[in-house]
């Protein structure tokens, strides 16, 4: 059995390169640090960070371009990719690369935090809600007065 498989969460180092194949697919390139930190034996904390390079292809690339910029947190799903191609100075080269497959951003900077994305000037998680209106309580819905057992459901 075989697996390639990476996960990070990180922050982006530059603003994301997005490009258009001659096929009008969209793919953006976007460099993502992470740190570890770790205490050696001598009892001092140390810190390292890693760089990588990621490829987001389609719709995500879109995504990447318009929500994220230098600085931004992303949650990348995906897996390592090792191509070749030849440099301006006709040198053969490898690279190995990250190609996201599933992407989530991050909460925005200077804003609420928790991944809320509302719109500018918006500062709930409900779009259409006014400033000062309240929102309901959502109802208690009790099963075994509704003659519906926990048993029966599918979940």
């Amino acid at each position: 059995m075989n697996l390639n498989k990476v996960i990070l969460i990180g922050r982006l180092t530059a603003d994301p390169l997005v490009r258009t194949t001659p096929s009008g697919d969209h793919v953006a390139t976007i460099g993502v640090a992470t740190n570890r930190s770790w205490t050696d034996k001598a009892g001092a904390k140390k810190e390292a960070t890693e760089f990588h390079n990621v490829v987001v292809w389609g719709r995500q690339a879109e995504i990447v371009s318009q929500f994220l910029m230098k600085g931004g947190t992303i949650f990348i799903e995906g897996r390592l990719q090792t191509r070749s191609f030849e440099g301006k100075d006709g040198v053969s080269r490898k690279t190995t690369e990250i190609v996201a497959e599933r992407i989530q951003l991050g909460p925005r900077q200077g804003g609420s935090g928790g991944g809320s994305f509302a719109p500018e000037g918006r500062s709930g998680a409900f779009p259409d809600e006014a400033p000062d209106t309240k929102v309901e309580d959502i109802p208690t819905i009790h099963l075994d007065e509704e003659g519906i057992k926990p048993e029966d459901l599918p979940f």
